[in-house]
């Protein structure tokens, strides 16, 4: 369940702090008042896309904090663990996010993440629904999700879309193969031309450098000579070379050692500067000794060094680019010279891939159909429950080519009226009508739905009171299994709610800002109730008030 919920500089919102419960939690409030920041920022802990406009003005930052607790924390712990984050620890979950003027931050139990782990995150946690979420009912594949859903199709529909993108794969392979007749011959020269330039390049790595290594010294061998001749005769020179002086400063350091104890230690640090001056003169020639001005070896240099700027110039520019494209010229030439080979191959293929396809997608088509009566009959008996007497509701499954979710086009019927004839949802123009449908379908699939926490957005919007309280009982009935929190302005919904909470708006110091109160008292939601109805000056509003909270609690204890 979600425990606690912090917003701060968002819109609104300077500082708010709100304690959810368990089951139903109903949150209330002027229009305008700013209940729909509370879920504003839950959806941007959830990782919905971040509006640098809801910074509070004159703040640099807006942040949203949320302490889930869970109780069975699987689920949550496998998707951190593909995130690469450490599990919850006793089933406790911190989110937060920071978005600034410039940029934002997010966070998962203090480490940072992305967006899109948030997203992630969010999946498993939080189901929220919005005013204009009905709308979605509308959508064939809405639709087959929601079957899908009830029917617990996932192993079968993950079998039959791995045989299908199987199919798809050597289609596609197939096309390639048949759009390869046209100009074959002229595309075998271009790549033939194409890989045996390349090949015989035979650039490798390293080697490029190492030529304007070589290339460099060879070109100034006379002078890299002429140089080292000096220095060598300046360290190990006949005359007046560094190597001589430490000579004859050893010569004399002899004697004076003799004279002076502490020259014992200056001899043999000279001793050692000789031998390392002669070892060093020694090295120097011997490397200059190697070293050739060959006009034939830098004839080959300078013809490296042009074929490999041909090379990454026409392929490049890059050595991987020219080994990328070598492998694709390659493969590419490959089917066209076995084209007629590949194409009998993947014939045969196809077959046994398409007759795998029809298999996996009529035992998809099976389990649908088996779970499609049940779930429609589920759902006409909770729209009967919300006010629809004599309703139908029906579910119809209609075979058609395979695609990427299986063989069936589905599609809801509803017949809100007895006498009625069956209609396609689609053509439903009451939102009051589609809204207590999408309330009823959240109703049949909360005993299977793992999310633990249900958000409804005015989902009662275009509901007259009559129907608040068959509302307001079956978002109590949904809380049951989950943890539910509604914003709604219908008095007879929020009377059902286990926790309630006020969100106000007032001036604090020439500030508009929202502030969020939990009513605990029974006093304090009798007035809230009051000003849902229509004021709290009434006596006659006030007891209208107690009396459909005591209703309300009395059916919740039946």
């Amino acid at each position: 369940m979600l425990r606690t919920l912090r917003v701060r500089n968002l819109a609104l919102a300077e500082n708010i702090s709100v304690d959810f419960e368990p089951g139903l939690n109903i949150i209330t409030g002027e229009t305008g008042a700013g209940k729909s920041i509370l879920l504003g920022a839950l959806a941007l802990i959830l990782g919905e896309r971040a509006d640098k406009s809801l910074i509070r003005t004159g703040e640099e930052q807006c942040s949203a904090e949320a302490l889930f607790e869970l109780a069975n924390a699987d689920e949550i712990n496998r998707a951190l663990e593909e995130l690469g984050l450490p599990p919850c620890e006793e089933g406790q979950l911190l989110l937060r996010r920071t978005v600034k003027v410039a940029g934002g931050q997010n966070w998962v139990n203090d480490a940072l993440v992305t967006v899109q782990a948030l997203r992630r995150i969010g999946e498993e946690l939080v189901d929220m629904h919005g005013p204009h979420d009905h709308q979605s009912l509308f959508r064939p594949e809405a639709q087959r999700e929601i079957l899908d859903a009830f029917a617990r199709t996932e192993k079968v529909c993950e079998a039959y879309r791995e045989a299908y993108d199987t199919w798809r794969v050597l289609l596609e392979r197939s096309a390639v193969l048949e759009a390869d007749e046209k100009d074959a011959a002229q595309q075998v020269d271009l790549l033939t031309h194409r890989v045996k330039e390349i090949e015989v390049a035979a650039l490798t790595a390293g080697e490029e450098d190492a030529v304007r290594q070589e290339h460099a010294v060879v070109g100034n061998a006379h002078r890299i000579l002429e140089l080292g001749s000096q220095v060598t005769s300046a360290l190990t020179g006949e005359e007046a070379s560094a190597f001589q002086a430490f000579v004859s400063t050893h010569h004399a350091l002899e004697e004076l050692s003799r004279l002076l104890p502490a020259a014992v230690a200056w001899k043999r640090e000279v001793a050692d500067l000789a031998t390392r001056t002669q070892d060093l003169g020694q090295t120097i020639q011997a490397d200059l000794t190697r070293l050739e001005a060959d006009p034939a070896r830098l004839d080959w240099l300078d013809q490296r060094l042009a074929t490999y700027q041909r090379i990454l110039r026409k392929y490049g520019p890059t050595l991987e680019t020219v080994v990328q494209t070598l492998c694709v010229a390659q493969s590419r030439l490959n089917d066209l010279r076995t084209r007629e080979e590949q194409l009998a191959e993947i014939s045969g293929r196809l077959s046994e891939a398409f007759s795998a396809v029809k298999k996996r997608g009529r035992a998809l088509s099976e389990r649908r159909r088996a779970s499609a009566s049940e779930l429609a009959e589920a759902i006409a008996g909770e729209l009967e429950f919300l006010g629809f007497p004599g309703s139908s509701f029906t579910i119809g499954l209609r075979e058609e080519e395979p695609g990427p979710s299986g063989m069936d086009q589905i599609e809801f019927g509803f017949a809100p009226n007895v006498g009625e004839s069956m209609r396609p949802l689609r053509a439903i123009a009451s939102s009051g009508e589609i809204s207590r449908v999408m309330l009823a379908i959240k109703a049949v699939l909360a005993a299977q739905d793992r999310i633990p926490v249900l958000v409804f957005d005015e989902i009662d919007a275009n509901l007259g009171g009559g129907m608040g309280h068959a509302v307001g009982r079956e978002l109590a009935g949904v809380a049951v299994r989950h943890q539910v929190l509604c914003i709604t302005h219908l008095p007879q919904v929020a009377v059902h709610g286990t926790a309630h909470f006020a969100v106000v708006k007032e001036v604090s110091e020439g500030r508009t800002l929202s502030r969020v109160a939990p009513l605990r008292s029974p006093e304090e939601r009798v007035e809230e109730i009051a000003r849902m109805l229509g004021g709290t000056d009434s006596r006659a509003t006030l007891a209208h008030a107690k009396d459909l909270l005591l209703r309300a609690r009395s059916r919740s204890v039946d």
